[in-house]
């Protein structure tokens, strides 16, 4: 039995088997035309295609489009998969090379850097067609990341914070202060819901965007308390912003008043792992703390060495908090990042 044509709702519809006895496969579906010539050249591809595959492997007829059908239907994140969709269409996916993705990185964002090209298109390319590869149905690829530049990344401090809190509104300043003690991204705090928050318990539900995972967040008691004293605004987030767009110029003049250094959101972030860091937490507690993916990306980026050579005297059991501010110094193990 092969494929037939019916209409319904002013369209052209197909159902039937294909495949050899034994192994025929149902299909069904819309081919979203009224014109009938059309309709029959889109089942006769799609027997023709199946066919293919059936003798020559599912790799031969697997579209990017397809692939990211795949994809989605397994609830992967989606987050920049239209765009690269739209930019492969039916491409087959075997005919896809590395230096193709690589390209697509590049025309899809020009302006951007290499780590956001490689986030944003190099990554879940590389994701969607390894997904299709793990139920055999190509085969997988490793493509080659951007080389990065590695800026120094200035973290906040807890002083740089009761600072900025005393030029800033409540809501902005309990902002800053929830990110330098939870180590949420900006996006994530902004994203934070009362329902998300249980002041008695001291939790916060963290809804990850960047691994789309949540992680449950401990509140220190003067977070608890600058929390517990918001005037809670109906139908917005914890901290009323809908965007770091929305906060921007706020966040600026706070900063001016205060006659502090600048520094953006996300350094709260930086903060609340250089100075866990610091205070002797290890590295893979870090990461967990902080929902980063691994414990490798936090010392990559906050594990500087400090280039003092009297540190060795830690191992002869010298106290190197006594005496002089240098030996005070001489404490700090990880390095501004």
């Amino acid at each position: 039995m092969s494929l037939t044509l019916y209409r319904r709702g002013g369209v052209y519809h197909y159902r039937g088997t294909v495949g050899p006895r034994g192994k025929r496969k149902l299909m069904r579906g819309s081919c979203s035309t009224a014109n009938k010539d059309i309709a029959a050249r889109q089942i006769a591809e799609i027997e023709a295609n199946y066919w293919k595959g059936n003798f020559d492997g599912p790799g031969s007829v697997l579209t990017f489009r397809q692939a990211a059908a795949l994809y989605r239907g397994a609830g992967k994140p989606n987050k920049f998969l239209d765009v690269i969709e739209a930019h492969f269409k039916d491409t087959l996916v075997k005919d896809i090379s590395k230096g193709a993705i690589q390209m697509m990185a590049q025309e899809l964002y020009p302006g951007c850097t290499a780590a956001s090209q490689n986030r944003l298109a190099i990554t879940p390319a590389q994701a969607v067609i390894n997904f299709a590869a793990e139920s055999e149905l190509c085969a997988p690829i490793r493509v080659p990341r951007f080389k990065e530049e590695q800026k120094v990344k200035t973290p906040a401090t807890l002083e740089w914070v009761h600072a900025f809190m005393a030029e800033a509104s409540d809501h902005l300043g309990t902002f800053a202060l929830f990110m330098y003690l939870t180590g949420a991204r900006p996006s994530e705090a902004i994203g934070l819901q009362w329902t998300n928050v249980d002041l008695i318990e001291r939790t916060a539900l963290i809804r990850e965007n960047k691994v789309a995972k949540e992680r449950l967040a401990n509140l220190p008691a003067p977070l608890v308390a600058a929390l517990a004293n918001l005037t809670r605004v109906e139908g917005r987030g914890v901290f009323v912003y809908k965007s770091n767009d929305d906060l921007d110029s706020a966040w600026d003049a706070a900063i001016v008043r205060a006659k502090i250094k600048r520094l953006t959101p996300h350094c709260c972030r930086h903060g609340f792992a250089t100075d866990l860091l610091r205070k002797g937490v290890d590295v893979v507690t870090v990461a967990w703390l902080g929902g980063w993916t691994n414990a490798a990306q936090v010392l990559k980026t906050y594990g500087h060495a400090n280039k003092n050579p009297k540190l060795n005297e830690l191992l002869a059991g010298t106290d190197l908090t006594q005496n002089t501010a240098e030996n005070a110094r001489n404490l700090r193990l990880v390095g501004t990042s």
